[in-house]
């Protein structure tokens, strides 16, 4: 059967699918990235990994096609380089030629973990249907994803969706990007523990503090709208700009269901004046999508691929 390689490296750990045309998984694995041992182990874990999927597949479905893999930090897809990730600590390293040769010359594609996640979000996951939709992980920090027409926009340099980044407090708290005030620094997973850590003389983290919420406890109420309203703030900017059909809500804040979506929904609608709300609705395929989405990226180089011979 023909089939393509997905790979989603993340910070701590890779998953990994065979995938049909039709999207069925044929095979499906999981890897520790072995960063504790350093950018060049973790280099070389991606493809040995990525052998062994090949090896499997060759054995059970035939030759894969392609191969699709998504990476965190800075990525150029046009050159097929992961430029940066400071998780995984590696610079400027041509991943996409490193995989082709071991891969034996298969075409890869090479994409970003956030936007390659809202790539499957977009197209077959939350914003099915939808034509422009952003897709927002609220993680440690935050990143989006802008689909237009059931693709993604990396942008001139690599840095489209970079939402997380976006200044909504100026002069405000100090970010490692080197800005005062972004948007990350007072709404992600990660600002939110800290927020309720120190409210509560704990060490503690975002899931208690929605849990807390949820309990009606008012010190996390605080915490909780302060997060909201700023996240809301960000939001309106975004929509704008960019005025999606579809917002789609994902990563570990998301996973407080209403207790983060109803007055969300009600923040970003208070802001609204002139422009059209969108939908806001949670992210469909949970660690799943940049696995999901690695596949897509693979199945459409397939696809430009073959129009590129047809017509040449």
């Amino acid at each position: 059967m023909k089939h393509v390689i997905a790979l989603d490296v993340g910070g701590t750990g890779m998953k990994a699918a065979l995938v049909g045309p039709d999207g069925t998984l044929l095979h499906q694995a999981r890897r520790p990235t072995g960063r504790e041992h350093g950018p060049d182990a973790v280099v070389g874990g991606i493809l040995d990994f990525a052998a062994e999927l090949r090896a499997h597949g060759a054995t059970h479905h035939g030759t894969p096609a392609a191969a699709g893999v998504a990476v965190p930090g800075i990525v150029d897809e046009t050159h097929g380089t992961a430029a940066y990730s400071a998780n995984l600590g590696w610079r400027d390293v041509p991943l996409r030629d490193l995989l082709a040769d071991r891969l034996g010359g298969i075409p890869v594609a090479l994409g970003h973990d956030v936007r390659t996640g809202g790539l499957a979000e977009g197209r077959i996951g939350a914003g099915r249907g939808a034509d422009r939709f952003l897709f927002v992980a609220l993680g440690t920090g935050i990143a989006g994803a802008i689909g237009v027409d059931g693709r993604v926009e990396a942008g001139a340099h690599g840095f489209a969706g970079e939402i997380g980044h976006v200044v909504v407090r100026p002069q405000g708290t100090p970010c490692p990007c080197g800005q005062r005030g972004c948007l990350e620094r007072y709404a992600s997973a990660a600002a939110v523990s800290d927020a309720w850590s120190a409210a509560t003389g704990r060490d503690v983290d975002a899931a208690d503090c929605a849990r807390a919420v949820a309990a009606g406890d008012p010190r996390a109420r605080t915490v909780w709208d302060r997060a909201i309203a700023t996240l809301a703030d960000g939001l309106i900017t975004a929509l704008t700009l960019l005025d999606p059909r579809t917002l789609i809500i994902g990563g570990g804040l998301a996973e407080a269901g209403e207790t983060l979506f109803t007055p969300l929904r009600d923040a970003v609608r208070e802001r609204v004046t002139f422009q059209k709300p969108p939908s806001i609705v949670p992210a469909a395929l949970g660690d799943t999508a940049g696995c999901l989405g690695a596949g897509l990226l693979a199945w459409d180089l397939l696809d430009t691929t073959d129009r590129t011979e047809v017509t040449t």
